[in-house]
């Protein structure tokens, strides 16, 4: 594996963090629309098979809702258990901050240090070339 990859991809991790987040608030919003949707429409129809048939759906969407909550636990969780954080903070710990939490600091320090890697990659790139 490359040297730094997490801190390298903070953007992308951070990125993914936000997304994950929009979801995290996203989702429980379609959970209650849709309820409510399929609610009203059983309350009108006035048949009961339709509100036990609404009131699984609920039930079924809420677990998945809830499934969702859990994706970033389980995450933070593997993650916490491979982490290598280093004294530089080049590790697993990049992914980890960016990706669970987004608008955190040290994940912007992280996109710094990377852009910082990234130009003495450059820099040293171009000196191998003047020695060919």
């Amino acid at each position: 594996m490359e040297d730094n990859f997490c801190l390298k991809t903070s953007g992308m991790w951070q990125l993914a963090g936000y997304v994950l987040f929009a979801i995290k608030i996203i989702v429980p919003l379609i959970i209650i629309v849709l309820g409510i949707i399929d609610f009203a429409k059983a309350s009108l129809s006035s048949d009961d098979k339709a509100v036990s048939k609404a009131a699984s759906s609920l039930l079924n969407r809420f677990i998945i809702g809830i499934a969702v909550f859990f994706v970033p636990t389980v995450v933070s969780i593997v993650l916490g258990l491979v982490v290598t954080k280093e004294e530089d903070g080049t590790g697993i710990d990049a992914c980890r901050v960016c990706l669970l939490n987004p608008t955190d600091t040290d994940c912007d320090s992280y996109k710094r240090k990377a852009k910082g890697i990234d130009a003495v990659d450059k820099a040293d790139k171009d000196s191998l070339r003047d020695y060919e």
